[in-house]
Order: structure tokens, then sequence, then C-alpha cells
């Protein structure tokens, strides 16, 4: 057989594969994953406690949103501190629902975005984390800003590599759910110490979130 129908037939095996693969794939469906709920997430994370009820988002975000469950809530510490978590969880991103970046949501809430870095936060067992840190300000209030993509076993600053990684574990483990995490803490003096709080909370908030957006 001549070699360009050896590449002919090769090229054949290949594209059928591929398409069992897919095939096989869309059949199976997402794998089954338990996981709590977000309301019961827990009143006291850390040195933080439960600050009012948790807030409810309106039908009209909620439909921007696509999110499978979500949980938006203050906390606060012994000093006054207050700090807003919010965590957005997907089940799937096959059906085109997918994680909603700040930088995109903020602006057309009247928020502007500063002083854009990058934060690495310690992780459980040793690990650690790169998170988005910005500083946001809508009129006279300003905040200071951390968030990350996280499911799978996974923690990443980068929406991009959020989605590569998501492509990755829908063919290898059969699951494309996730969560957009974002903490948010007001200040008006010191961004250093708000900086502090925001890391403290964060991390403690890492510690617990894998019963709620599993590993």
């Amino acid at each position: 057989m001549k070699t360009a129908s050896i590449r002919y037939v090769m090229l054949i095996v290949v594209v059928f594969a591929i398409g069992a693969l897919v095939n096989t794939w869309a059949y199976l469906g997402e794998a089954h994953i338990e996981r709590k709920e977000l309301k019961d997430f827990p009143d006291q994370i850390g040195d933080w406690t439960k600050s009012g009820a948790d807030q409810v988002l309106d039908a009209p975000t909620l439909q921007v949103l696509r999110a499978s469950d979500y949980l938006l809530r203050d906390f606060r510490k012994s000093d006054g501190q207050s700090a807003n978590l919010y965590i957005g969880y997907y089940l799937t991103q096959r059906d085109g629902a997918s994680y909603h970046s700040p930088l995109n949501c903020l602006p057309g809430s009247g928020w502007t975005l500063n002083e854009p870095g990058k934060l690495s936060l310690p992780g459980p067992n040793g690990s650690s984390f790169m998170a988005n840190k910005y500083v946001i300000e809508n009129g006279d209030q300003k905040s200071l800003m951390l968030y990350w993509y996280q499911g799978r076993g996974r923690a990443v600053a980068s929406e991009y590599w959020g989605k590569i990684y998501t492509v990755i574990d829908s063919v290898r483990l059969r699951r494309s759910d996730g969560a957009m995490v974002r903490i948010t803490v007001p200040f008006d003096g010191s961004e250093a110490k708000a900086l502090n709080s925001a890391t403290e909370i964060a991390v403690a908030a890492t510690a617990a979130l894998p019963d709620f957006v599993p590993n």
C-alpha cells in the first residue's frame, strides 16, 4: 500500500475514533457528584461570622448568570470589619452556562476596577493558588476584591485556563462543574488592612469550599 493511502486510512480511523469518543461522551453525560447546597455554607468561617440574611439576586440577574446554585453573604469580624462572599456554582458548563468574570459584570453596575494584580493564597495541605486582586470603586464606595475560579480540585486566577481545564476534565472526568468565588472587603482607610482581611476570609472560605464545590 502506498504511503498516501496509508495516511488516508489512518486519517479515517482517527476521525471515526474521535466521533465515537464524542458520541460516547454526549451519551454518558456528566458524572454524578455529591455536594451540599450553598445555603448550608457555614455561618462561621475562621474569625468571620455571618451578618444578616443571605442576599437574593433578582430574576434578570439570575437569567444572565445561569448559575445552578449561588451564595451572596455578608460576614463580619469582632473588630467590625465586614466582607462579602459570592460563590456562583455551575453543575455543568456543557449547555453554554459558564463563569461570569467580574471584569464584565461590575463595570455595567457603575464600578471601576483599578490596581489589577495577582495574589498567592495558601490552600489546603500546604498548597497555594493564585487569585485576581483589584481595588474597585463606585462613587464614594471603595473595596478590595479577590476572585478566582475553582472546581474539580483546581483553583486558578485565569478565566482562560479555567476554560481549558474545563474542556480537559469534561473528557477525562466527565465533569465540567465549578464555581467563581469572589470576596470584597470595603475600606476607606488602609488598603493593606483590607487586603489582610480579604486574605483571611479567602483562606477560611477555601477550607469550607470542597463540600459545596467538589474536588
